[in-house]
């Protein structure tokens, strides 16, 4: 196992270079491990405990926050856990945390006809995708990727391995599976329920400019509920070469292109569908040209600052109060989504619990260092002004550094608690980075 120590020549490399956020944080972890296998991860773990470093860890490196780098402590870095496998009698697939579920698993499942609804941005890690919840593909219809978990192995903070499930150790399998970066273990493998790959992927997409966002937004409140469970909604405020405006982006996943059409049809009734500059309906797709436009959404080599809402409020009331978010962008790859979870699908029993019709995250992109102030002013700023209508927030896009809200029920996470200080007595692990450690999972005006 390789491990690189600060003040080593490759430390800086070490620390930064699979950290996706190129606004890189000033915090320095005292060595950066590299397990090859649990084993090492093991070895990692008791060499941390025997020493009194905390400990934090990293699977893919999209965290915009980049949680996995932690003042003192080591890092243990997960890269080389990227091993994939698949079992047709069972239809479960097995990955490792580092595995990129959009370019690495999706491709290796597609070729033998299944498929995991994991995240949209095809360079993401499972590990803290699936520990957040996982807001994937279709979430509206299929739920969050983490129900999808037949089973996980663990290294818990004793550096004994655990296997996880319904079954086994039930308590630490229900944190896992929302905790997040406040997770208490180190998962070195996941065991995935699969799906049969869509046979009629099709997409309805129309481009409207700015002076119909309030109208647009409030239209697709009212209707959403109404839509197909099969078809991913979602509406994007960005730049294009017109000025500004918003994408509307239905995806039917469907068996049959005709039952995609049936499913996409809502759509063709907005009654502002004359004033629309593109109007592409029913078009035929493929899961790889959807991940291609995700990366030209979320560009590499570039600075972030994100954060995130859970909308609840009428249709009028949120999108007038919302609207401003989705123009008016401080650069021009930035981009405003909003997310259909309507009507939403009851929980299953795990820490997450977190959820509205509605999720609203803002992308502040930007390249040069120059700008830092200007975008993460225009972030702060946009959280401020649609408080009135936010329940709570999804650790998969926060910054609890920045902007802090509810993540979960106030049960789940006294009952998070209770099992950290069962396997964590001793604070082993790093969890949340917060602005207010007092206030964490809180609404800040509550």
């Amino acid at each position: 196992m390789k491990i690189i120590k600060k003040g080593d020549k490759e430390y800086e490399d070490a620390r930064l270079n699979r950290v996706f956020n190129h606004k890189r944080p000033e915090r320095y972890p005292d060595a950066v491990f590299f397990p090859e296998n649990t084993d090492d991860v093991v070895t990692a773990v008791r060499y941390a405990k025997e020493n009194d470093y905390k400990i934090a860890t990293r699977s893919g490196g999209h965290s915009w926050a980049v949680w996995s780098v932690r003042e003192k402590g080591i890092l243990i870095d997960l890269v080389h856990l990227n091993q994939m496998s698949y079992d047709e009698e069972t239809q479960i697939a097995s990955a490792g945390p580092a595995t990129k579920g959009g370019s690495e698993l999706n491709p290796f499942l597609i070729e033998r006809g299944r498929f995991f609804n994991g995240g949209h941005c095809p360079t993401v890690g499972l590990g803290g995708f699936l520990l957040q919840g996982g807001q994937g593909w279709n979430a509206r219809g299929w739920g969050w990727s983490a129900e999808y978990i037949d089973s996980m192995d663990v290294v818990t903070a004793d550096g004994e391995k655990l296997k996880l499930s319904k079954t086994e150790n039930t308590d630490l399998f229900w944190a896992a599976r929302g905790a997040g970066p406040g997770f208490f273990a180190i998962v070195t493998n996941f065991n995935i329920k699969t799906k049969p790959y869509p046979k009629a992927l099709t997409a309805s997409t129309y481009v409207f400019p700015k002076d119909y966002n309030t109208q647009i937004l409030e239209w697709l409140q009212t209707m959403h509920h109404h839509v197909k469970n099969t078809v991913e909604i979602v509406a994007v405020g960005r730049r294009f070469d017109f000025g500004e405006g918003m994408v509307i982006h239905a995806l039917a996943f469907e068996d049959d292109y005709e039952e995609a059409k049936k499913a996409l049809s809502p759509f063709e009734k907005n009654p502002y569908l004359d004033k629309a500059i593109v109007h592409k309906p029913f078009d035929p797709t493929e899961l790889e040209e959807e991940c291609r436009v995700q990366l030209e959404m979320n560009p590499e080599g570039h600075r972030w600052t994100v954060n995130n809402v859970w909308l609840e409020g009428s249709p009028k009331e949120v999108s007038s109060i919302i609207v401003d978010s989705f123009q008016n962008l401080p650069s021009k790859e930035a981009f405003t989504l909003w997310f259909s979870m309507a009507p939403l699908r009851p929980l299953p029993d795990m820490a997450f619990s977190m959820q509205t019709e509605i999720y609203m995250s803002l992308y502040c992109v930007w390249k040069n260092k120059e700008d830092d102030q200007k975008c993460g002013q225009w972030v702060t700023e946009q959280m401020r002004r649609i408080q009135p209508v936010t329940a709570g927030q999804y650790l998969g896009d926060s910054d609890l550094t920045k902007h802090q809200r509810q993540f979960m029920s106030v049960e789940n996470h006294k009952k998070l608690e209770t099992i950290r200080k069962k396997y964590d007595p001793q604070n082993r692990f790093h969890s949340y980075m917060t602005k207010k450690e007092a206030t964490l999972n809180q609404n800040i005006w509550d």
